[in-house]
């Protein structure tokens, strides 16, 4: 078979050669007065965090050149275009990148780790049986005990060693040169406090 056989007769390429005229199918070039594909993203920088133009490679050189994350240390004509697309005024893709109001707890932190999770776990059940206790009836020595120490039952553990501190200090014979009259305070200030350790109160 050659090829002046009947079967290559009327098969012709489909291949069409590439049109130079022809304009880029994606997004343009956003420097001004030009038409080429924008196809190289630039960052905006700091006043518009997550942003980017898009330049053609001959523009994004010139952008990079002057470019710095702070606008007002940038080269006048990269300023300009920073300054555009941060107000709104020059197209940009991306988006904002906002920062969170507050920061987290650490024990809210979202961690793949296991001692996060466990530390995270913990946290919630003790906050869980501190909310038990201050539900429940108090016993008639719990009840006296916060009496004794001057507190109401609702009083967080920092108040309760706080107070108990505080009566030591009071109480104690080396605080009152030596003097003894104070000491039964002293011992029911320090049983108070022993009864509350013990039920969990502190």
């Amino acid at each position: 078979m050659n090829s002046d056989s009947k079967i290559f007769v009327g098969l012709r390429p489909l291949r069409k050669k590439p049109d130079s005229n022809r304009e880029p199918d994606g997004p343009k070039c956003q420097w001004d007065g030009c038409q080429k594909g924008g196809i190289h993203r630039a960052p905006v920088g700091r006043d518009g965090e997550g942003l980017y133009l898009l330049f053609c490679a001959e523009h994004m050189k010139d952008y990079g050149r002057g470019y710095n994350f702070a606008s007002n240390l940038s080269d006048p004509v990269v300023a300009r275009y920073q300054r555009e697309a941060a107000s709104g005024a020059r197209p940009t893709w991306g988006s904002r990148i906002r920062q969170p109001a507050e920061a987290a707890l650490p024990f809210t932190v979202r961690s793949g780790s296991a001692k996060a999770m466990n530390a995270r776990r913990n946290a919630a059940e003790r906050q869980g049986a501190r909310a038990d206790l201050q539900r429940r009836k108090l016993k008639v020595l719990e009840a006296k005990a916060f009496e004794t120490l001057g507190l109401l039952p609702e009083a967080s553990p920092e108040q309760i060693r706080s107070r108990y501190k505080q009566e030591l200090k009071m109480h104690h014979p080396d605080a009152n040169s030596g003097d003894r009259n104070s000491e039964d305070e002293l011992r029911a200030a320090i049983d108070a406090y022993k009864i509350l350790k013990l039920n969990g109160f502190c």
